[in-house]
């Protein structure tokens, strides 16, 4: 029973029924998993809030848009182009709408950031950022240390040197900006839009294995065997390169 509460709890500001979402304050939603288009009559986004939009949306219309202070619409990353349109709204001081890529991994490179299509037809605006960064590269792999070396014996005397660490991997390269279409009516005023269009940044070198330790010194009966040098540490791989910055084109109608 306090499964089924909860789920009600977390699912109720989702009204899609009735075309309206809500996010309360300081509070964090994400709206159903869905592919293709999506329309709403309302969405309210209030102070410090997250609205995020699925990776399988690429188009959502919503009829009055209010977006509190620092309020942000997080859109998840995709191949696909992302467009949105609102009719009318208020966007609040410090508000992000977010498409930027995610970081990459050693199994994934890193994203670029979501191409954006936004329309705003009658939407008061005070102080927001367009985010269509380029994903952070995925950091070299570090090195493997060298092995130690033997030590030295009675019998077969001289100790083995340490064995070299491996060098480190490169970084990989970082996700390019996304390119973003602005449609605004005449008078809007768009030098209160601030756009981040940034590649990634590179992923930083791995470092190189640490060198072995050297053979250590035996004391025998007859005579002294010496010890081994240790080995040298391994290299550091380079840094990735950034990835391309994205573009901006806005359009008044």
């Amino acid at each position: 029973m306090r499964k089924l509460c909860l789920l009600a709890a977390l699912t109720a500001p989702v009204a899609l029924a009735q075309n309206q979402v809500k996010v309360d304050a300081h509070n964090f939603l994400k709206l159903p998993s869905r592919a293709g288009s999506l329309s709403l009559d309302q969405v309210e986004v209030a102070d410090y809030a997250t609205l995020l939009i699925p990776a399988g949306v690429t188009e959502l219309r919503i009829g009055e848009l209010h977006m509190g202070r620092e309020a942000r619409l997080g859109i998840a990353p995709s191949e696909q182009e992302f467009r949105l349109e609102v009719q009318r709204g208020e966007i609040g001081t410090g508000s992000n709408i977010t498409a930027s890529g995610s970081a990459g991994s050693m199994s994934k490179p890193a994203s670029p950031g979501r191409n954006l299509n936004l329309r705003l037809v009658d939407v008061r605006v005070s102080e927001m950022t367009l985010d269509v960064r380029g994903g952070i590269g995925a950091p070299g792999y570090q090195g493997l240390d060298g092995a130690d070396g033997d030590a030295a014996g009675c019998i077969w005397g001289q100790a083995d040197r340490g064995w070299d660490g491996q060098p480190g991997g490169d970084g990989q390269a970082g996700g390019a900006g996304g390119q973003v279409r602005l449609e605004v009516p005449a008078e809007f005023p768009v030098e209160l839009v601030r756009v981040r269009l940034e590649g990634g940044a590179g992923g930083a070198a791995g470092e190189g294995g640490a060198g072995g330790h050297g053979g250590s010194a035996k004391g025998c009966l007859v005579y002294k065997a010496d010890g081994a040098a240790d080995g040298r540490a391994g290299q550091p791989g380079r840094a990735g390169a950034a990835g391309n910055s994205g573009s901006l084109k806005v359009i008044r109608f």
